[in-house]
């Protein structure tokens, strides 16, 4: 009976943990503005002029500069909007940015490239590319993105539940 027992309890806290989602709920205030500085690796969260909640990020591959081109590796600098949301990203989850403008476009084509896109903020990178044996991917500050905005996956979970698509994103350097 006790074996049984064992084995009943051991099944239900395998259900239990099934049931975990990646899709959070948030119910505080709301966040007004997403504030990004890149010279920091930091990305705050705020309602109004208080900060909700703030995070360690990693940046494109060529942190330092603003976008210019597709592939440039580079995050953008400047007033963005979120625009869209991924629940499939291949990282984890993300939210996207707004870029390019069409400041940017015309930057890009007065050179004949492509801005590129698909800025987003989003979750680390897919689990077959993650640091094998410890550490985490932001260690040392390691930025290693195209361009986008990147969080450990448990943070993208809460930064997906707070912030809305058309919140302002402003990028610093």
């Amino acid at each position: 009976m006790r074996f049984f027992r064992l084995i009943l309890i051991i099944a239900l806290l395998g259900g239990l943990g099934a049931c975990s989602s990646k899709f959070r709920t948030y119910n505080g205030p709301e966040v007004t503005q997403v504030v990004v500085k890149k010279s920091t690796r930091r990305m705050y969260l705020l309602h109004n002029d208080k900060v909700l909640e703030s995070y360690d990020i990693g940046l494109g591959f060529q942190p330092q500069g603003h976008k210019q081109y597709e592939g440039d590796g580079k995050t953008p600098e400047g007033l963005y909007f979120i625009d869209r949301r991924n629940p499939n990203s291949n990282f984890h989850l993300s939210i996207g940015i707004s870029y390019p403008n069409p400041y940017d476009r015309a930057f890009a084509a007065s050179s004949g490239k492509s801005p590129g896109g698909d800025i987003f903020i989003h979750g680390g990178p897919p689990k077959d590319k993650k640091r094998r044996g410890g550490g985490s991917w932001r260690s040392n500050g390691r930025d290693w993105t195209w361009g986008c905005i990147a969080v450990s996956d448990r943070e993208m979970e809460d930064i997906y539940a707070m912030v809305r698509d058309g919140t302002p994103i402003t990028i610093q350097p």
